[in-house]
């Protein structure tokens, strides 16, 4: 199993603006790398630029786009579709058999909580039962490298620690490569083995968070001393950072 390697990306667009400068990340397999950063310093242009969506001005970014999962804070799920046939649907644009893909949507579906809703419709499903939906998706094709794009940013904070949780036990089982995007501090920390805090733009990696808390994590962790600690060392480089 790949994971994802940036050298010196820089990102300028056409009108002068530059995006991103000098960005340097790897990514290994069993690896959850979260970036925090004021709005508009780039989060989203390298995550673009990761999927392929858009092309750095220099440097390089070596991944597998083959196998790469994303979800975005928008569930984008087709409104005729029930669950079972919006989850089979990566699956399916793949041209795998129709036993197959049920096969791997089920496994997907059970893991997300969502088996008793799968043939519920997008529109009679909450915003967490969605994002839970798009993420079983990509998870059909067993991604090496998963993108979230601010995925649980819309939804009430009872909800996000609950799909926080979830997604962490889902990490620890696929051991994939994650890059997650986010506002939260203490979604970030509680998640990631790394944080990463981003510059103002043009934006750049400014410091590095290690998160030693040992997996699987409990979630009264988010209430302990040593939780706190981390997270007012990563909100002190963030003020900064927004200067």
């Amino acid at each position: 199993m790949s994971g994802l390697d940036i050298r010196n990306v820089t990102m300028t667009f056409p009108d002068g603006t530059q995006a991103l400068r000098g960005i340097d990340l790897h990514i290994e397999p069993g690896e959850f790398v979260t970036i925090v950063g004021p709005s508009g310093c780039g989060k989203s242009t390298l995550l673009r630029i990761v999927s392929g969506l858009e092309a750095q001005t220099s440097g390089t970014c070596e991944v597998d786009r083959t196998s790469l999962g994303y979800v975005f804070q928008d569930s984008v799920l087709l409104p005729w579709r029930n669950v079972q046939r919006n989850v089979e649907l990566n699956a399916e644009l793949q041209g795998i058999g129709k036993e197959q893909r049920r096969d791997l949507a089920q496994q997907a579906i059970n893991l997300v909580n969502l088996d008793n809703h799968k043939s519920k419709y997008p529109h009679q499903l909450s915003g967490g039962m969605k994002m839970r939906c798009s993420l079983a998706r990509s998870l059909v094709s067993k991604p090496q490298v998963f993108l979230f794009d601010e995925p649980f940013g819309a939804l009430d904070e009872m909800t996000r620690e609950h799909l926080n949780d979830e997604l962490l036990s889902i990490f620890q089982l696929e051991k994939f490569a994650g890059l997650f995007i986010t506002h939260s501090i203490q979604e970030a920390v509680f998640l990631s083995t790394r944080v990463l805090v981003m510059s103002a733009q043009p934006g750049r990696i400014v410091s590095e968070h290690h998160i030693q808390f040992p997996l699987p994590r409990l979630p009264e962790i988010r209430y302990s001393p040593e939780f706190a600690e981390i997270c007012g060392r990563i909100s002190s480089d963030l003020k900064i950072a927004h200067s």
